[in-house]
């Protein structure tokens, strides 16, 4: 049996657990918490309530969970009601407890969440690796997705590239130096320094720090993949990413989706969420008014 996802010990769990409750501080109240079990572990979400209508439901990107999203949610709460999930075997409050073995495992788990969280059509919103899972579940089981809103998707619409590769392999290491993880998350996110005193970065730079990731490596989806998603799709692609050449990026989304929206936005890094949470809020309440309408 492979490795699951695990803190490289109980002081680093404690440690990223104060972390998380302190990121979670600076999020509106949530409504109801969810610990919904899967076929490969629990999996934490949480509803923040806001008006009716169908739902959306925010992926995060890799080493971050939840409270990630706290410059996004109230501007997405002004008119929809919002999920968050904590990715099954990324640093969060979710409990992995089978190894995942490739893209269907990935999407099989997902499809078991929406189940227990009662969600039969729901607005897909990820970043990065989330954006990456977003895609992963609608290329395995469509049936629950009303749309995909991407933001800087990793893997989606073009390679990582070498040095990019190079740069995230001493991430995972438990022996990498502090100042070299925070030089290279310093990197990814446009040369944002990590502020220990911004509850998300300091979460995010716990995550890498405290746990030891066991996820199979997320695999580029071809083209014939892409043009057979049959739900429309709003792709939001960094002019300044390191995780992909962005104008390439934004011509296979612009060529291969047979629904999709695609902007490149010329003046962001991989940390759009962070840089520009209102024009994003803006921009998918859009996207989906016009899909529901």
């Amino acid at each position: 049996m492979g490795a699951v996802g695990r803190w490289r010990s109980e002081s680093a769990r404690a440690h990223y657990l104060r972390a998380y409750d302190a990121a979670m501080a600076a999020l509106p109240r949530a409504g109801e918490t969810f610990d919904v079990s899967t076929t490969f572990g629990t999996v934490r979400a949480y509803r923040f309530g806001g008006p009716g209508g169908r739902p959306v439901l925010l992926l995060p990107g890799r080493n971050a969970s939840t409270p990630m999203w706290a410059d996004n949610l109230p501007g997405l709460l002004a008119r929809r009601t919002v999920y968050c999930v904590d990715l099954l075997g990324e640093p969060g409050l979710s409990v992995q407890q089978l190894p995942l073995t490739g893209p269907g495992d990935q999407a099989w788990w997902f499809g078991e969440l929406l189940a227990g969280l009662g969600l039969d059509s729901v607005h897909l919103l990820g970043v990065s690796f989330g954006g990456w899972s977003a895609v992963n579940y609608a290329v395995h089981q469509p049936a629950r997705v009303a749309s995909l809103a991407l933001l800087d998707p990793v893997l989606t619409f073009a390679p990582i590239p070498f040095r990019t590769m190079a740069a995230f392999a001493p991430m995972g290491l438990a022996g990498t130096p502090e100042w070299l993880r925070r030089r290279i998350l310093r990197w990814i996110t446009g040369g944002a320094e990590v502020d220990e005193d911004n509850p998300v970065a300091a979460l995010i730079d716990a995550g890498t720090a405290d746990f030891e990731l066991h996820q199979p490596a997320p695999t580029r989806f071809s083209r014939a993949q892409l043009a057979a998603l049959d739900v429309p799709v709003l792709a939001l692609i960094a002019g300044r990413s390191v995780i992909h050449d962005a104008r390439r990026a934004a011509d296979t989304a612009r060529t291969t989706l047979r629904h999709g929206q695609v902007e490149l936005w010329a003046s962001a890094s991989h940390a759009i969420t962070g840089e520009f949470p209102d024009e994003i809020a803006a921009r998918a309440h859009r996207f989906w008014d016009g899909v529901d309408g």
